[in-house]
């Protein structure tokens, strides 16, 4: 059998848990196939091919059956068996026997037993099912048969354990608190975004205060890569299947391409990427090391064709929009311009107040061939990206098989209110593509060499970004990115005018402000700012109108009272511009 992977003793309990749950399952639901029950990063999953769809209810009486197996406190015992009987043990059950069939004939089989059940499995797993103190099944998903849109849809049961209740407890607290923040339902609450079937899976529309949202930020990006010399390009969003092959991204990307485009004897393809269209810009010119660096920024719209399964929201869709930028620079130059990429992320990061660990990604040893480029060229990339890290002086962790296709990187997993991670902004370090492409720069000696280029997402994609902000802030965003900063709230009609006066104030000096002018009582045009979670409701009646004032209401500070119109616009523009 193929060696174990290596696990800690919470993967193992949590895979004992899976095995338990699954033998739940053939105690209650016989008809139930089963396929394969890992643990992950939050608990563990088994997926079953059942025809009718689990239940609520059903989840409740597996726990409950899961339960007489964990007082039984039955051993795990594992057993060695040949192909041969492992194939008559399967018989029935085609999944299995499609691992079995996978395996090197040379290849150890093995199973672990608890009470009465059996399963194909490398191990590991706890010493018997009473070291499992607490576990919860928490919801049923859809999934494809080992990830295959081809296959059989699966029903995946996903549940949790932990070594004890206090723990169990904890993370369902998060999770409850998690749900509250899921930027879904907060999306379509807040008139954010929105997904149709009607447009396709995994491609948002993008509503007014989800677009204003989304623009805080780009601009925000803009401004900082103006100061910093990057200069502005736009590409197409197809192009043909050659540049793709040229860069290496058709064989790297090929599972996730959307399919090919047939037009006057060409083949198009959707861009998954921007940075060939970038080298494209940079190879129309010849070039002299007087130039270098030469920094490109889009704010590039690219397109991936994932699983429908795996499609979440924002966070998880098939177009999506990167703050790509592509640096062209001299070897000696490298350094200095990875530590500007840097510079920019902690900004964007601090301006935010997000917390975050730096992580290197190198290649992996043990599968070159997922990378382009030789190992001469990657030693070279991988030793000036470690370098100019530990020249930050920046606390990070080293990960194998981390790296990009082309380069090492360095990424920013940023933790949010809830204590998740998402990966988000990343810089890469390439010398394979100028390589592929023959870029060339003039030096001062005359001769030809070859540029090194960097990537950069501060954001990663904006959609992903947004979808993080949502759920960290839980929707209550800063002042300077609220969609709507102030809600103007006339106490009678005949306040209208004078709401409509403070309006254009604020508007004109640079605040984003509606006036709520519904037939609806005061009381409930206030409730309803602060279920939209806008900042300040600015309420305006006789006495606010004859004194040129507001009375203001913080969603952080309660009732600040009546403020001069003048002083409020001072004070409101002060704290848009505190990071």
């Amino acid at each position: 059998m193929r060696k174990p992977q290596e696990m800690t003793e919470l993967d193992r309990l949590r895979h004992s848990t899976s095995h338990v749950m699954a033998q739940a399952v053939t105690h209650l639901f016989p008809e139930a196939q089963l396929t394969i029950g890992p643990p992950t990063e939050e608990g563990f999953y088994y997926d079953f091919d059942r025809e009718t769809p689990f239940t609520p209810e059903d989840l409740a009486a597996l726990e409950a059956e899961m339960a007489k197996s964990v007082a039984a406190n039955d051993p795990f015992v594992r057993r060695e068996i040949s192909r041969a009987e492992a194939l008559e043990l399967f018989r029935d059950n085609p999944y299995k026997l499609e691992l079995i069939h996978e395996l090197p004939e040379s290849e150890q089989i093995s199973l672990y037993t608890n009470g009465d059940f059996t399963d194909l499995c490398a191990g590991t797993h706890a010493a018997s099912t009473g070291e499992i103190k607490a576990f919860k099944l928490l919801h049923v998903a859809g999934a494809y048969w080992r990830g295959s849109e081809k296959n059989k849809m699966l029903q995946r049961v996903y549940g949790t354990a932990f070594p004890s209740q206090a723990e169990l407890d904890a993370y369902l607290e998060r999770m409850e608190e998690a749900r509250k923040r899921d930027h879904r339902r907060l999306g379509r609450e807040l008139g954010l975004f929105m997904v149709t079937p009607t447009v396709g899976a995994g491609l948002p529309l993008w509503l007014p205060k989800g677009t204003v949202l989304r623009e805080t930020l780009v601009e925000f990006m803009r401004d900082q890569q103006r100061r910093r010399g990057y200069q502005p390009v736009i590409t197409p969003h197809v192009a043909k299947r050659e540049l793709f092959e040229m860069s290496g991204h058709w064989i790297a990307y090929k599972e996730s391409l959307f399919p090919s485009m047939h037009a006057e004897h060409e083949e198009l393809v959707l861009k998954p990427v921007n940075c060939p269209f970038h080298i494209q810009i940079y190879a129309s010119e010849r070039r002299s090391y007087r130039d270098l660096p030469i920094r490109y920024a889009e704010f590039g719209t690219v397109y991936r064709w994932e699983q429908s399964g795996e499609l979440g929201g924002i966070t998880r869709v098939r177009g999506f929009t990167q703050d790509d930028s592509h640096i062209f620079c001299r070897p000696d130059q490298l350094v200095s311009e990875f530590h500007g990429v840097v510079d920019l992320i902690m900004l964007v990061l601090n301006r935010l107040k997000l917390e975050f660990r730096a992580r290197v990604g190198l290649r992996s040893t043990t599968n070159p061939e997922k990378y382009v480029g030789t190992p001469e060229v990657w030693e070279q990339s991988q030793n000036a990206l470690l370098e100019a890290v530990q020249q930050l002086g920046m606390p990070h962790e080293v990960a194998e098989g981390e790296a990009a296709i082309y380069g090492p990187k360095l990424d920013f997993l940023v933790k949010d209110a809830v204590g998740r991670e998402w990966q988000l902004g990343t810089v890469q370090v390439d010398y394979v593509l100028p390589e592929r492409f023959k870029l060339e720069y003039t030096a001062e000696d005359g001769q030809p060499y070859r540029p090194v280029m960097i990537h950069r997402a501060p954001f990663g994609s904006l959609e992903r970004f947004v979808g993080l902000l949502i759920e960290h802030f839980a929707g209550a965003f800063p002042l300077w990115l609220a969609p709507v900063q102030a809600t103007i709230i006339p106490i009678a009609d005949r306040h209208g005018e004078y709401a409509e006066r403070v309006r254009g104030v604020l508007t004109e000096c640079g605040l984003r402000v509606e006036v709520d002018r519904r037939n609806e009582r005061m009381q409930a045009k206030i409730r309803d700012a602060q279920m939209q979670k806008v900042p300040y409701m600015l309420v305006v009646g006789d006495k606010e109108a004859a004194a040129e004032a507001v009375a203001v209401r913080s969603r952080d500070q309660g009732d600040l009272g009546p403020i001069a119109l003048t002083e409020f616009m001072r004070q409101a523009l002060a704290a848009m511009d505190t990071p």
